[in-house]
């Protein structure tokens, strides 16, 4: 499926697979410093590196980058949304009833953890599960290579 979020990301009311504001997939980690939109830095697995951000988007979303580029925006608040209408605090059954044929729900390779996936193209929304209540508590975007393998595998460290 091809990238055609409904709008461009710009306002913290909207997260789509192209990031969010001036957190675009992609980004450089360097770039968004040197701007002053990164807040703290906290090496994680496997030499990616997450992120708070400064800004409109302060509180709101965290961002994680790989070889010094951005390939993930999540966050744990609605709004914002995605193109679709779709955030945190949704059921299963919400997502399904607005993305359709278009996304699934899947599970992770040790099968105690539920997600909903939407791929356009190389990229991916996912919604994951919420820990104390059911439907979605994290919405996330960006490289499937690396937001969906790393739900699917896990942390290795």
């Amino acid at each position: 499926m091809a990238l055609s979020p409904d709008r461009p990301a710009g306002s913290t009311d909207l997260l789509s697979v192209r990031g969010a504001g001036p957190f675009r997939i992609g980004a450089s980690l360097t770039r968004l410093t040197s701007a002053g939109l990164i807040d703290w830095t906290a090496l994680d697995c496997e030499g990616v590196v997450t992120a708070g951000v400064t800004g409109e988007w302060a509180g709101v979303i965290m961002v994680a980058f790989r070889n010094g580029r951005l390939v993930e925006v999540g966050t744990a608040t609605a709004p914002p949304r995605s193109p679709a209408g779709a955030s945190v605090g949704m059921s299963w059954a919400e997502l399904e009833q607005i993305y359709g044929p278009r996304g699934a729900l899947i599970h992770n390779d040790a099968g105690d953890a539920t997600a909903y996936l939407v791929r356009f193209g190389n990229r991916v929304e996912l919604f994951t599960g919420h820990p104390i209540r059911p439907g979605v508590g994290y919405f996330q975007v960006g490289l499937a290579d690396h937001v969906e393998r790393a739900f699917r595998q896990g942390h290795s460290c």
